[in-house]
């Protein structure tokens, strides 16, 4: 029987895949995507499937899941330079933040509750309540598809922006082996940047606070938005934020009364919920079984027995409405796998 990428992903959504292939190790993963790729085989790697949207056909090429390659590595832990770590891209994003706490390692506390896997992170540079992953992010391990050989970068060389890296740039290119960390030892956080957060910590931006304290907070304030993954919330049957926050190139540009967050290219980015909601578009609106979220109005959901088609059609929507309302156009965050937001 095919095995049906609904039931790998958190919008639980897609298709059969014609053919599934999960590798036991590195070498094995190397080989099956090298493989494809000789072939001239559609490949698609699949992690958590926390960050796709798959076509109701599913996948007519070979998926190749990487949840089994596992392994946390401190490759060095010193009062002086903090603690090195590497990660194999396989293990669960959120269980590698909670051992991080419990050691005392800080950096990436505020991404908690963030689903997948530690080889996407680097891809979408994952960020979430002040803290984003390349902020901790030492080097990337991958495997040059073009070249066929294997290539390290150092943090320098990612090409980091906001939810960018050279690996979504250069897509299909580079497979994701591991990456490495580097944080700073102690019980207490990075500053906490993020008013939200700060506020349910009962500290003023700019100052720290426990770990743990951070980790539990984070965690309430995502589960309040639907966006920790639960089987009985259809408020988390998504794929997180639908669109990505606007960089716009000046303030000129910004809808009287919207949020501007000055970029330190000049540009100043959005909000894209605030976007959303002041064209029209509320909590909960929606036809059918794709819904926006009834707490957080980037999530677009499927309320149970949904089509990727229906999800699709409002997104469309929602993205029409806006730029029609604000002259801004909003880009889709997930990967769209055999299907495309119609222009």
């Amino acid at each position: 029987m095919a095995e049906l990428l609904a039931d790998h992903t958190t919008f639980r959504l897609g298709g059969p895949a014609a053919h599934w292939v999960e590798p036991g190790t590195e070498a094995d993963l190397i080989a099956a995507v090298a493989e494809a790729d000789a072939a001239g085989a559609p490949v698609l790697v699949l992690g958590g499937g926390s960050n796709v949207l798959v076509a109701d056909d599913g996948f007519d090429g070979i998926v190749v899941h990487t949840g089994r390659l596992r392994g946390v590595r401190d490759e060095d832990v010193a009062a002086c330079s903090g603690a090195f770590v590497e990660v194999a891209c396989g293990e669960p994003w959120d269980a590698f933040v909670a051992s991080r706490v419990e050691a005392g390692q800080a950096g990436i506390e505020a991404l908690s509750g963030i689903p997948g896997l530690v080889g996407a992170t680097p891809i979408q540079n994952v960020g979430a309540y002040g803290q984003e992953v390349s902020q901790t992010i030492a080097r990337v391990r991958c495997w040059d598809r073009t070249e066929r050989e294997a290539h390290t970068f150092s943090v320098v060389d990612c090409g980091f922006g906001y939810r960018s890296s050279r690996f979504k740039a250069e897509a299909g290119r580079w497979l994701v082996l591991s990456v490495s960390f580097q944080f700073r030892l102690g019980e207490t956080s990075t500053p906490v940047r993020y008013a939200e957060l700060a506020a349910a910590l009962g500290v003023e931006p700019g100052e720290r606070a426990p770990l743990a304290d951070v980790r539990r907070a984070v965690l309430a304030l995502r589960r309040g938005k639907g966006m920790v993954v639960d089987p009985d919330d259809h408020d988390s049957w998504s794929a997180g934020s639908f669109f990505t926050n606007p960089v716009l190139a000046d303030a000129s540009l910004l809808p009287a009364g919207a949020p501007a967050y000055p970029q330190p290219d000049g540009g100043v980015k959005t909000s894209a919920a605030w976007l959303i909601e002041h064209a029209g578009f509320s909590r909960g609106y929606g036809r059918g079984l794709a819904r926006i979220s009834g707490k957080h109005t980037l999530a677009l959901t499927n309320r149970g027995g949904a089509r990727t088609a229906e999800v699709l059609e409002l997104a469309h929507e929602i993205r029409e409405g806006v730029e029609a309302a604000y002259g801004i156009r909003l880009t889709p965050e997930p990967v769209l796998v055999g299907v495309a937001l119609e222009p």
